[in-house]
């Protein structure tokens, strides 16, 4: 940096860290530093750091990961609920959304399932609270444990065991149909699991595909046991009597008597995700949830080996067996379902490595309050384009600009393109664009004249007074103009 030259000042990204917590104020000098030789290495001969540059050191460095750096550059400090520190977005679960976390004492990674304030009525409250106390008394291999559960200002969470990997639904998604082997173990270690529950006396209700999360190892563990049910205390269950569940995989009873759901249920949804597993599709594709539903109770799906050629006619039985309509020939519980599967498992039997490709589109921030975010700072030469925008060379240039040219919008082009990040994917094009336009700060014409155009004509009109008017008369004329706007 020249001798004599101004300090950077404090951008949005370097105020939103140091308030969050996340950063020292060491950890963001050394970052800057470094930002700066690089730049000069570069022969970019300025102090001033962009802040999608820092963003990346930062993360680089492994100060902040890049889920964190993306809300700290929209301005969003609270990354946090209780002690737990949030770190990234898994995604939507049966209750609410689910973010990866680390406890900030004992370093343990977690996963936090959030009630969302919008869904925060008495019946969503119950059944959340239904859920933890449920949880808390299951510890299965087979199942995803609970570790804790707290609130946060108006905001309720439930913390989980992180598993490593990706739900059933993801895997078959991005690799297709599953080879028998592969199937058979992952749908064990479910039913090994569900069996577990329902000796406490639970129903999931909701077994499916995205509730069974796969390990690289191939193990495989049940999720989202919070819509189950007591099945010996239905009727105080706030959601008894309601459908619950997801259409593709719900039984025939669960649609006739929804207060009637025993172990069984579980059963025939497991077979349909099974069914899925090897197939690459849903029992019953197409049509519109009464359709599904209809079928669910009169038809039979198309026969696995018109998707699957290379499955044996006995692997088919025990799909048939757990997707039986009547609950009483249907395989009588989740233990046979495992040990009927286990000539077909191999324990080496692995998926390998899974990677998690990151979604275009941008994760949520976290449960907070607009308060909890840094107001822009009114230099906005010294800011970078909204987080999904990611430094895009393609755009820089004329976002830039904008930002340069858009001082008179103040904080509310800053807020106004935040609060938009959500909904738009990381690199918008002129949606981007679009959205850090600054807003109509006042009600003047849209024909009126630029500015510059103003000031030409008001000096044409001033000369050309200068000229006609005696010295005199133009002097007693401007002194009576100031002493009357006074």
């Amino acid at each position: 940096m020249a001798s004599g030259s101004p300090e950077q000042t404090e951008s949005l990204l370097q105020a939103s860290a140091l308030v969050s917590g996340l950063v020292t104020a060491q950890q963001l000098d050394y970052c800057l530093r470094v930002a700066r030789h690089r730049q000069s290495q570069q022969g970019v001969a300025t102090s001033n750091v962009p802040d999608r540059m820092l963003a990346d050191l930062l993360v680089e460095q492994e100060i902040l990961t890049t889920y964190q750096a993306d809300q700290l550059l929209a301005g969003r400090t609270k990354l946090n609920l209780g002690p737990y520190i949030i770190t990234d977005w898994i995604g939507q679960g049966g209750m609410g959304q689910v973010f990866k976390a680390v406890h900030q004492v004992m370093g343990r990674e977690c996963a936090v399932k959030v009630l969302p304030l919008t869904r925060a009525t008495q019946e969503s409250r119950e059944s959340f609270n239904r859920e933890i106390r449920m949880q808390a008394g299951l510890d299965c291999p087979y199942l995803v444990r609970a570790y804790d559960a707290g609130q946060d200002g108006k905001v309720h969470f439930l913390v989980t065991e992180y598993v490593p990997g990706m739900d059933l639904r993801k895997l078959v998604k991005s690799r297709g149909a599953l080879p028998m082997q592969q199937a058979a173990k992952i749908i064990m270690h479910a039913a090994l699991g569900l069996e577990y529950a329902h000796s406490k006396g639970l129903v999931h209700r909701d077994v499916k595909p995205g509730n069974i999360l796969v390990l690289p190892s191939g193990d495989a563990k049940v999720s989202d046991v919070g819509l189950a049910g007591f099945a010996k205390d239905l009727v105080n269950d706030p959601r008894a009597g309601k459908i619950v569940g997801t259409t593709d995989y719900l039984s025939p009873e669960q649609i006739r008597t929804p207060l009637e759901i025993k172990p069984a249920s579980d059963i025939y949804s497991l077979g349909c995700t099974l069914y899925y597993a090897v197939c690459g599709k849903v029992p019953f594709p197409g049509g519109d949830t009464t359709s599904k539903l209809r079928r669910h109770i009169e038809e039979t799906p198309w026969h696995p080996r018109k998707f699957a050629p290379d499955i044996s006619e006995d692997f088919v039985d025990i799909i048939a067996d757990m997707m039986e309509k009547d609950p009483s020939k249907r395989i009588t519980n989740a233990a046979e379902v495992a040990a009927r599967l286990e000539p077909w498992v191999s324990e080496a039997l692995g998926v390998g490595a899974i990677s998690m490709s990151r979604s275009p589109w941008m994760a949520p921030p976290p449960p907070s309050h607009e308060d909890d975010r840094v107001p822009p700072t009114p230099n906005s030469h010294t800011l970078n384009p909204p987080p999904w925008e990611h430094g895009s060379s393609e755009f820089g240039s004329s976002v830039n600009d904008l930002a340069q040219n858009n001082t008179t919008a103040g904080d509310d082009s800053r807020t106004s393109a935040g609060s938009a990040s959500s909904a738009l994917p990381h690199s918008g094009g002129s949606a981007t664009i679009a959205a850090i336009q600054p807003p109509t700060v006042s009600n003047t014409p849209t024909m009126e004249k630029p500015v510059g155009a103003r000031m030409s004509t008001g000096m044409l009109v001033a000369m050309t007074m200068a000229i006609v008017i005696p010295p005199a008369l133009l002097l007693g004329a401007i002194l009576g103009y100031i002493v009357a706007s006074r």
